[in-house]
């Protein structure tokens, strides 16, 4: 084998992983990182590694359930309405697991409490502010964690 062949073989590994790392930096400065406690009722919102928000929620109330687990948008919708519960409104929708979403409610006055069918609910402020972010990124820069 020529040296050249030798230098090439070595080096190649090296170059692709650097041009890896180089290539996930800028996406990872544009990511939007949004973590929704179901025990404290919460969502944190980051921008870049950066916290940008806080906010009140309403997840699932007792014989229903807001799924755990790490998440990736996977439908927006700016207007809809529930094809399940009587066609209730649900502003601003980022469904992210099957039928379940973080959408605007029009109850903000049981924001900080368990009483959705499963949902994440905000404000409907709070959910125009999270879905022009979501569109802003991109959902594939855009994870979603759920924790107890």
């Amino acid at each position: 084998m020529s040296v050249v062949r030798k230098w090439t073989a070595c080096l190649f590994p090296v170059v692709a992983v650097a041009l890896t790392i180089l290539a996930a930096e800028p996406a990872a400065a544009g990511s939007v990182s949004v973590r929704i406690d179901i025990s404290e009722q919460r969502m944190h919102v980051s921008v870049g590694g950066r916290p940008a928000y806080t906010w009140k929620v309403s997840t699932a109330r007792r014989g229903y359930r807001t799924p755990t687990g790490h998440f990736r948008p996977k439908r927006l919708e700016r207007t809809w309405y529930s094809t399940r519960y009587n066609g209730s409104p649900m502003p601003y929708s980022i469904f992210f697991y099957g039928g379940y979403a973080i959408h605007g409610t029009y109850e903000t006055r049981n924001l900080g409490r368990p009483v959705s069918h499963g949902c994440v609910r905000l404000d409907p402020q709070h959910a125009r502010t999270l879905f022009d972010l979501v569109l802003r990124h991109g959902p594939g820069s855009t994870l979603i964690t759920v924790v107890r």
